[in-house]
């Protein structure tokens, strides 16, 4: 039988869970129960505890990912709206006649560019909310990343050369499999490859596949302004731009993507760079028979 005192005992330390508990209710998520080893309690105050401390980093994990939401939904607003802008002023001048002859041609030119960049801005967005959407998976399958990055080049190959960007592409003609998601893939090259036409302000990029040991390498460098060594630690972070040495054109978002889908991959991403000099984005992906 359990006597009397170690009931007033339990009562006791019942009613300091009870109002431990009230107080987590209403918002003190530090409020630990206590209860010495010895208490009959202390399994109960221990379990209750662990639920409250899960629970508690799910609110955090919330409250930050609501946090970055809102940051990235404020500066895409503005970086949606200026080539919007941009891009109405320019076809309402057309379509006044305000413009004509060749003037009115180039009127056209740049409100294509602009319409260009404001879908990038929205793809960059929707793939954002995607790949952090739990709904999000990936269709890995074991893929011949060679013949699939010749592929996704071919298309760029009149893009650097409207751009007089001289090129160099090294790609091995054995086959080297991997397992990724090929659009996944896709856009990670293409993410890569935009990067240096848009920010490196360099004359030359070189891609290279190689196969180094148990990895493929997938190598984008650039001969442009590089990026300063105290800013290389944060450029895979959401919303980051360099301050200085690139183009302040872009949304902040486009590596950091593409570090996710490459880790949803299971692969991995660097980036060394030496200002005025280069700037080198490998991308590591598991090499498999």
């Amino acid at each position: 039988m359990i006597c009397l005192s170690k009931l007033i005992g339990v009562k006791r330390q019942l009613k300091d869970m009870m109002d431990a508990l009230i107080d987590i209710e209403s918002g003190n998520g530090n409020r630990k129960i206590l209860a010495t080893n010895d208490e009959l309690t202390a399994d109960l105050s221990y379990k209750i505890n662990q639920i409250v401390y899960r629970y508690e980093r799910q609110i955090l994990q919330l409250k930050a990912a609501d946090e970055t939401n809102r940051q990235i939904m404020t500066s895409l607003s503005h970086d949606v709206r200026t080539p919007l802008t941009t891009l109405i002023g320019y076809l309402d001048a057309v379509h006044r006649g305000v413009i004509v002859g060749k003037e009115r041609e180039e009127y056209l030119e740049i409100a294509r560019r602009k319409a260009h960049d404001l879908k990038d801005y929205i793809d960059i967005l929707f793939d954002w909310f995607k790949l952090n959407s739990s709904e999000f998976a990936l269709a890995i399958e074991r893929v011949e990343i060679a013949e699939l990055t010749r592929n996704i080049l071919k298309d760029w190959i009149p893009i650097f050369e409207e751009s007089y960007l001289d090129y160099k592409i090294e790609i091995p003609e054995k086959p080297l499999f991997t397992r990724v998601d090929m659009d996944g893939y896709a856009r990670i090259v293409n993410n890569l490859v935009q990067n240096v036409i848009v920010h490196s302000q360099g004359g030359q990029i070189k891609i290279e596949v190689a196969e180094k040991e148990t990895e493929i390498e997938i190598c984008i460098e650039d001969n442009g302004s590089g990026i300063e060594k105290n800013e290389l630690q944060h450029i895979f972070e959401r919303l980051y731009k360099c301050d200085k040495g690139r183009s302040d054109k872009g949304s902040g978002l486009g590596l950091s993507i593409v570090r996710q889908m490459v880790e949803k991959m299971k692969g991995r991403i660097t980036v060394q760079s030496e200002p005025h000099q280069y700037t080198v984005f490998t991308v590591f992906l598991p090499l498999i028979e």
